[in-house]
């Protein structure tokens, strides 16, 4: 079994998300500023966990977010919707894991692993890409800009998706968007073929998942 410790550091209160849920809480909670909550996941798990923002959620628990809505319940339902910071992971005789802006980005995001062998590196995302998103790919609620979208999500060309004649590594080059990605948060995959940088493995260890930690001092806590 993989312990997963999810801490918020962010000034806001957040909604994380994993997917498939079973074993976490149903796939969905809340978890207010300083907050954390341990989680185990099986044997041979493969999924994903991001955070929601700006959710508003009834007593029932039915409700919608501003950025990572996944239904309309705070127990996630489907892969949930973009823009989204993901953290992602294969358990199996390796651990594989990263932090992905394919998808776009709504919070910092860093995945930590704990005592393991391998290549434990940091994965993930420290720097805030809302402050300095590219108009175009701007979210905004209330003014503000809550998230950032991908420059596939907004424009939906092959070059940007790295599909059809650019679905490969050899084709599917950083763009000037996905470098402002990587810029921002350089161990975190900014486009589908951005591997190199970006995917590491690790065996026998468990996990820290924090929103908003600054790399400083998440370093001097966990590492």
């Amino acid at each position: 079994m993989i312990v997963f410790t999810i801490i918020n550091d962010c000034k806001e209160t957040i909604w994380p998300a994993i997917i498939p849920g079973e074993n976490f809480s149903g796939g969905g909670f809340v978890l207010k500023p300083s907050q954390s909550i341990v989680l185990t996941a099986p044997i041979n798990w493969s999924g994903r966990l991001w955070g929601r923002t700006g959710c508003n959620f009834d007593s029932n628990g039915n409700g919608t977010c501003q950025t990572g809505n996944c239904g309309t319940s705070l127990k996630c339902v489907g892969s949930g919707e973009t823009p989204a910071s993901l953290a992602e992971f294969t358990f199996a005789a390796f651990d594989f894991y990263d932090v992905s802006l394919v998808d776009g980005f709504n919070l910092p995001l860093a995945v930590t692993p704990i005592s393991g062998k391998g290549n434990c590196t940091i994965a993930g995302c420290t720097g805030d890409l809302r402050t300095n998103c590219p108009s175009e790919l701007a979210v905004k609620a209330r003014g503000k800009v809550v998230g950032c979208r991908s420059a596939c999500d907004v424009f939906n060309t092959d070059q940007y998706c790295c599909r059809g004649a650019y679905g490969n590594s050899a084709e599917c080059q950083p763009t000037n968007y996905s470098k402002k990605f990587k810029e921002a948060c350089p161990n975190a995959y900014s486009y589908a073929y951005d591997d190199r940088s970006s995917i590491y493995t690790c065996l026998a260890t468990d996990y820290v998942i924090t929103f908003c930690s600054s790399r400083y001092v998440f370093k001097d806590i966990y590492i």
